[in-house]
């Protein structure tokens, strides 16, 4: 097994990526668990805040570091809150908490008829803190918010996250649904094949 620092301390990611990379001989463990400190995030794109954690972690541990930056693109909002999700709520002056966040979003769509949205995932990955040749991926996947929370399940915004083909919220799917088809999930699946594609 390959191990790989994964540049977050959230538990939830790193259950679901452990889960989707063992068969891939890749072993994570969370930057906390080896006391690396969390990166800053101050760019305003998924890719370029994924990659400062990569690097960070890489460097403080000396292994290969997995970093994604993820979020929740709402059409309607010009595409917030983006990069900005796991703190959306705070930003306006409330708590850091996914309660928060799902009720502050809730209540700025209540004028919107204009419901879609995506999740949104950005995966890098580097061999060494100064790798030249990051590797990443992104992954998609589309939806709808909905006012009522359901299901209990997932983390952040997935109780408000409606797939209108499954007919059911993300926090409603089984763990094995969810990382068959998540923008988590794409985004490994991509990941992947570009480095089984490409030498050490």
């Amino acid at each position: 097994m390959t191990k790989v620092v994964l540049a977050s301390n959230n538990k939830g990611k790193l259950k679901e990526f452990s889960s989707i990379l063992a068969d891939a001989g890749i072993s994570m463990v969370a930057q906390g668990d080896l006391g690396v400190s969390e990166a800053e995030e101050p760019h305003a794109t998924f890719v370029e805040n994924a990659l400062a954690k990569a690097r960070h972690a890489s460097l403080a541990t000396g292994l290969p570091a997995l970093a994604d930056d993820s979020g929740l693109c709402v059409a309607a909002l010009g595409g917030a809150p983006g990069v900005y999700s796991a703190r959306y709520a705070a930003m306006a002056g409330g708590e850091k908490s996914d309660t928060a966040n799902n009720r502050y979003l809730v209540a700025q769509l209540a004028a919107q008829t204009d419901r879609s949205a995506c999740y949104v995932a950005v995966l890098v990955y580097v061999r060494s803190a100064d790798d030249p040749r990051p590797v990443i991926a992104e992954g998609l996947w589309q939806g709808e918010i909905i006012a009522q929370p359901r299901g209990d399940n997932g983390f952040g915004y997935d109780p408000h996250f409606y797939l209108p083909d499954a007919g059911k919220t993300v926090a409603e799917l089984a763990p094995a649904e969810k990382n068959a088809q998540s923008h988590r999930a794409r985004a490994l699946q991509q990941l992947l094949l570009t480095l089984r594609g490409q030498p050490a």
